[in-house]
């Protein structure tokens, strides 16, 4: 299976320079596992879209976009549960 390539909103990356050092490893560390398997488990899609999935990382949520053909992963939001979703 080929490698997806990982890419970040600039509004993600903002929203990620926000959060405690500890929690900043562990996300950047489940984006970057993202790129080998963009399904892993526990995700889930967003109702309404069509390719946009969430993983979750503690308390923290990473809302990122699928595009299959091209074998790209695009980070598109960064939060804590209580407001990513907003």
């Amino acid at each position: 299976m080929a490698s997806y390539k990982l890419l970040w909103k600039r509004s993600a990356e903002k929203e990620l320079r926000t959060f405690p050092r500890d929690v900043i490893a562990k996300v950047i560390l489940a984006a970057e596992s993202l790129t080998e398997n963009p399904f892993p488990s526990g995700v889930r899609k967003l109702v309404g879209t069509d390719n946009i999935y969430r993983v979750r990382t503690g308390d923290y949520r990473l809302v990122y976009r699928v595009e299959g053909e091209l074998l790209i992963v695009e980070v598109i939001r960064v939060g804590h549960r209580k407001d990513v979703y907003r």
